[in-house]
């Protein structure tokens, strides 16, 4: 299996499975000199690590990483850990895989599950929580954006939860604080209330539910990203498409922005501070021509309903034997709570690597 790596300069490639020994990834392209310590790495994990609600899979992961590789400490440092330049190899140990609640869909296909496509590029799976396919990979991602954030410590990155099934947020009342006071990283206190007896009711009666995802990068300087095919905009895409259960993305207004008319949707400019212009509005969501414009980088995702459901589901077996299919184990009701702090990753890796990019070509900062 290949395409397992992301990025040009800022390169991530992750590596295991849901039920296998351990997971994590490579970074490569990390300058060197950026302090670096496993507690700041396990912090972002620990937002997203499973377990830490009842909205949430039951599986009990403590997510701890490992660092090893890519820093250095001596006296010189006073002990402290930076990075040397070279891979930073970065591991997180699965201990509590219950591989035999998947025992009964070994020869048959979940539908919605990545178990057909699998089986018939490669040939083989493996069944244990949906192996490689699983969302358990993007922990890895989050352990890499904790590293990606120290390339780019300007630019501040936010994510929330701002759909949960057809239940929108009131905009009216965001407040980012609130993201970090309810399980939802819901933004909207009143909102995250409803959604607690509203998943409750999805979750009692064996079923999920989608969500929409909104992050946010803020102080990201004009100039990243480059025409064609380089678009800062375009490799956003891609990386959030990548998430799993992922289903569309929009930048800015998005598809919204069909609706407007052209005096509605181009976003004015003033004379600004220090040579840049003063934006009045942000429907490109910071992205103009695949280029940053200094605004702030607006992106959304869809997550669709997690497809491991105790609702009996109509499939067929690998021999094409027709079955009623339930299936076992530990799951999300809601896998869009977790791809909260894995959208924050993701947009932090791929502004690093376009940092690293603008760098290398236009050979300043900027």
């Amino acid at each position: 299996m290949s395409h397992n790596t992301f990025g040009h300069l800022f390169r991530v490639t992750t590596f295991g499975e849901s039920h296998g020994v351990a997971l994590g990834c490579i970074v490569d392209g990390c300058p060197p000199g950026l302090p670096l310590e496993a507690e700041e790495i396990q912090a972002e994990l620990d937002r997203r690590k499973p377990g830490q609600s009842r909205f949430t899979t039951q599986r009990r992961e403590p997510d701890q990483v490992k660092i090893l590789s890519g820093v250095f400490a001596d006296d010189r440092t006073d002990g402290r850990q930076f990075t040397t330049g070279t891979p930073i190899a970065l591991m997180i140990e699965n201990t509590d895989q219950r591989s035999k609640d998947y025992s009964e869909i070994r020869d048959s296909y979940r539908p919605g599950h990545a178990d057909y496509t699998y089986d018939a590029k490669y040939g083989i799976r493996d069944y244990r929580g949906g192996g490689r396919s699983s969302a358990r990979e993007t922990a890895a991602r989050v352990a890499a954006g904790a590293v990606a954030r120290k390339v780019i410590p300007g630019i501040t990155i936010r994510a929330a939860l701002v759909q949960m099934g057809p239940h929108a947020i009131d905009r009216s009342r965001w407040d980012w604080a609130e993201t970090g006071n309810n399980p939802f990283f819901c933004p909207d206190a009143e909102t995250a209330a409803f959604y607690e007896t509203y998943l409750d009711g999805i979750r009692k009666d064996g079923s999920s539910v989608g969500a929409v995802i909104e992050v946010v990068a803020e102080g990201v300087p004009p100039g990243l990203g480059a025409p064609i095919y380089g678009k800062l905009d375009a490799d956003l895409a891609a990386a959030m498409m990548s998430i799993n259960a992922v289903k569309g993305v929009e930048i800015g207004d998005g598809f919204a922005a069909a609706a407007l008319r052209g005096e509605d949707n181009a976003d004015e400019m003033r004379a600004g501070n220090g040579g840049h212009p003063r934006f009045l509005a942000n429907h490109a969501g910071g992205i103009l021509g695949g280029i940053s414009s200094g605004e702030p980088v607006v992106v959304r995702f869809a997550v669709k309903p997690t497809s491991s459901i105790l609702t009996s589901r109509r499939s067929v077996t690998r021999d094409g034997a027709e079955v009623d299919l339930v299936t076992k184990g530990r799951h999300d009701p809601c896998v869009g709570i977790r791809a909260v702090p894995v959208a924050e990753a993701m947009m932090a890796c791929v502004l690093a690597d376009h940092y690293l990019r603008h760098r290398g070509q236009v050979g300043q900062q900027p």
